[in-house]
Formats: structure tokens, C-alpha cells, sequence
């Protein structure tokens, strides 16, 4: 605990806890009531404080990431489920093990199916993991360059962006979230830039308060939530435009026909514009850095 600072007129809050833990034990002190509210754990978890601990999260992230110089990101979503192509090959391996125990087990055949498809997709792994070391690389060596790499914090893609950008010698994000699993962060992160939330809403706000890009990767509801919210506040211009880009031209077209979408009215043709589809984590990089740092003829169709 840091000494009393003599040229403030009150004490710190820090202060009061150190005195208030020094005073004379007695049946009022240790009552529940007597505690410093701040100090409170049990009543800061009350369902009445819930707006309080909305304002703790938006404030929180924000004030550390203020204090790291965190300008700017590149926000990379996917799949959690989606791992390395070498613990993908082993997980495949395993549900045919299981297969030829039970043969007849359709659930097993349709796991094993389930196994093949993940390891087709395994290397989007190593797309991410290419794709930040890119932006980390470039950013260290360029002074015009602000970005860093900013992931949900979990396995699968999200590892494989915090991966690059930390075998780049970079810094990295990770803004993870308490689940009933998955909740442990990616051993990749910054540790002082990994952040745990409770609120969703407040995860995906400071997703994009400094995002400079968004770019998604195959996944799941977790993604698809991510990436349409995006899109839904660029489009009502809620937010400015900025990069959304799509890695798995076919995965993306397969999940959703957005052609289906225009045809029916509900979106408009130039709503397809809002977004990229690539193959390539050089074709990503390329995007973002002709968008923001050179000139706007370049920029790709």
C-alpha cells in the first residue's frame, strides 16, 4: 500500500481500506453494513449494483489500455473449435480409433466427419497466426503504423492471432469472457493486456471502440454475432466504415447467401460491399494497409 500523499486535503480510497482494516474489532465493526462500499465484494455483486458493474467494465479495459498506449486494433475473430493443423490431424485420428470400436455408432461416423472437416479448416489457424505476425511485424517497424492485434482471448483462431503477434515480439490483446468453458485465456496474450468479462454487451463494445479492421474467420454464433453487429453499425453508420474481412470465400457463401439476402429485399446490393473475402493473410494485410495507408486509388475492389 502506497504512503499517504500529504498534498491531498482527503484520503485516497486505497488509504481508507489500510485504516479501516486497523480498527478496534468490535460486533459493530464486523458487521456486513460497517464495510467501505467499495470494499464490499458482496455488495458490489448485488443485482441491484448491475449498472455499476457495466460502468466498472467499459472503464476498466479502457483506462488500462489508455495507460499501454493502445491506439488502435485489428480485431481478429473465429472459431474457438478450430485448432493447429497437428491437433486437428490427432483429433481426427482419435474419432477413427473410435470408429472401428464401434462400427455401427452413427454418432462416432458423424464425428469423425465432423474431425475431417475441422482439419480442412485447420489451416486458418495458420492464416491468422500468419496474418498477425504481419500486422505486429510491420507496426514495430513503421511509426505510422499504430496497430495491434486484438482476439476473444480463447482457443482455436483467436490462439493463433495473439501466436503471431507474440513470436512477432509484438503486443497483443485478448478481451476473454467467463463461460462454463473455454474460459481459460490463450497463453499468447499480453498479460497485462488480457481482460476478463462478465457482460457480452461490454466485451463487443470495446471490441470495436479502437478497431481499425475487423477480420472473421469460419466459426460459430460467436463469430457470426460479432461480425453482423459490425456490419449492422457500419451500415446504419453508426460507426465509420472501416475493413470487414472475410477469410474462406466458400465457407462464407455456404454459411450465408447474401445474394439470397438482396433478392429478398432485405438488404440492399450495396450492402456487399461492406465486406472482403479472402484466402490469404497477405491479401488481408494488403486491405487494411492500402485502406489507411496508402493512397485511395490503390485500394482493392
Amino acid at each position: 500500500m502506497p504512503p499517504k500523499d500529504s498534498t491531498k486535503c482527503f484520503p485516497s480510497a486505497q488509504e481508507d481500506v489500510r485504516d479501516a482494516a486497523l480498527c478496534i474489532v468490535s460486533p459493530q465493526t464486523k458487521s456486513e453494513s460497517y464495510k467501505l462500499a467499495f470494499d464490499d465484494p458482496q455488495f458490489l455483486l448485488r443485482d441491484e449494483l448491475r449498472a455499476v458493474r457495466i460502468q466498472l467494465e467499459i472503464m476498466k479495459p479502457e483506462i488500462i489500455q489508455q495507460e499501454y498506449g493502445v491506439k488502435a486494433t485489428v480485431v481478429i475473430f473465429g472459431g474457438a473449435r478450430i485448432p493447429d493443423p497437428e491437433t486437428a490431424a490427432k483429433k481426427l485420428q482419435q474419432e477413427e480409433m473410435q470408429v472401428k470400436r464401434e462400427p455401427l455408432s452413427e454418432i462416432a461416423i458423424q464425428r469423425v466427419s465432423c474431425a475431417k472437416r475441422i482439419l480442412a479448416k485447420s489451416n486458418y489457424y495458420e492464416e491468422a497466426r500468419e496474418l498477425a505476425r504481419l500486422i505486429t511485424e510491420n507496426c514495430i517497424i513503421d511509426d505510422d503504423c499504430d496497430l495491434m492485434v486484438s482476439t476473444g482471448g480463447g482457443p482455436g483462431i483467436m490462439e493463433a492471432a495473439n501466436r503471431g503477434a507474440h513470436e512477432a515480439g509484438g503486443k497483443s490483446i485478448g478481451l476473454n469472457i467467463v463461460l462454463p468453458h473455454e474460459q481459460a485465456p490463450n497463453e499468447f496474450i499480453t498479460p497485462e493486456l488480457c481482460f476478463q468479462f462478465h457482460y457480452f454487451a461490454m466485451r463487443k463494445m470495446h471490441f470495436l471502440m479502437r478497431a481499425r479492421a475487423l477480420v472473421a474467420f469460419p466459426g460459430g454464433y460467436g463469430t457470426m454475432d460479432e461480425l453482423f453487429e459490425t456490419l449492422t453499425l457500419i451500415q446504419t453508420g453508426k460507426i465509420k466504415k472501416l475493413p470487414v474481412i472475410l477469410f474462406g470465400k466458400e465457407f462464407w457463401n455456404k454459411a450465408i447467401n447474401f445474394d439470397f439476402l438482396v433478392r429478398e429485399g432485405v438488404i440492399g446490393p450495396e450492402d456487399k460491399n461492406l465486406f472482403y473475402m479472402v484466402e490469404k493473410a497477405g491479401d488481408a494485410w494488403k486491405i487494411i494497409r492500402q485502406f489507411y495507408y496508402e493512397s485511395k486509388e490503390e485500394k482493392p475492389d
